[in-house]
């Protein structure tokens, strides 16, 4: 049985989300998926149908969503549902929320220089083999520097500044570029690198996003059976989804 993915784009159009939504949706058929593809936030209002699938790929940025949809989103993800996604469409998609940011492992917060800076990634050589075999390589885009979760697993990182800035005159920093964690059962990936079509069609940022994706949705298999998390929660009161929002509900 083919394994089901949901991609929802919409946001800025000026991260092409329907042109990478479709190079997503090609790869995942390439793997035998089952793809839906959206363009409205509405396709997260149904929590049981969400955990129906194996992999949620987010393509959104600098969106505002029902907190709702997020509590929707993060049931599926904590009951074995993979997260997936890339640059702003993930990790720049709703400034006002959160337990969004929480969920993914981290939020844009600049790009010194904008986009047409080059810069390397550099590939760690981590507990992870989900990256092995890939060479560091070169990008002329927009570098993005993140505010991140300490508990992500870094398998990709970038050395700042490379454009000067206010930043500059702290000491050299590795930014995570691609990372996972967990969240409940859920396998959780992220990439910074995706501005536009053109960079997420670099045979290396390609091959990044495919294994990402099979990682994340391999989690709703391997933990098949077993019961999803329960925490304390606040502001929604109904025990199933973890909200560090319950100040502003």
């Amino acid at each position: 049985m083919s394994k089901k993915a949901l991609i929802v784009w919409g946001g800025w159009d000026g991260h092409e989300p329907e042109q990478v939504a479709s190079i997503f949706k090609g790869i995942l058929e390439e793997e035998n998926f089952s793809v839906d593809v959206s363009n409205t936030l509405d396709a997260y209002a149904d929590p049981e149908k969400l955990k129906t699938l194996d992999l949620i790929v987010p393509h959104w940025t600098m969106g505002e969503i029902e907190k709702k949809y997020v509590n929707n989103v993060s049931e599926a993800v904590m009951s074995g549902v993979g997260l997936a996604g890339c640059h702003g469409g993930m990790c720049d998609s709703f400034r006002n929320n959160v337990d969004w940011q929480f969920m993914t492992g981290g939020n844009w917060v600049s790009h010194p220089g904008n986009d047409g800076v080059e810069y390397m990634v550099n590939i760690k050589h981590s507990s992870s083999p989900l990256l092995e075999g890939i060479e560091d390589f070169k990008v002329v885009s927009e570098q993005y520097y993140l505010h991140v979760d300490p508990a992500v697993e870094v398998l990709a990182t970038t050395r700042f500044p490379v454009v000067k800035g206010p930043h500059s005159l702290n000491k050299a920093v590795d930014m995570p570029v691609v990372w996972t964690k967990r969240w409940g059962l859920g396998r959780v990936f992220y990439s910074s690198l995706g501005h536009v079509a053109n960079i997420v069609s670099m045979p290396e940022v390609t091959s990044i996003m495919r294994r990402g994706f099979l990682w994340a949705a391999e989690g709703k298999t391997l933990y098949s059976g077993m019961e999803a998390p329960t925490f304390a929660t606040s502001g929604n009161g109904n025990g199933r989804v973890y909200s560090g929002m319950g100040d502003s509900q």
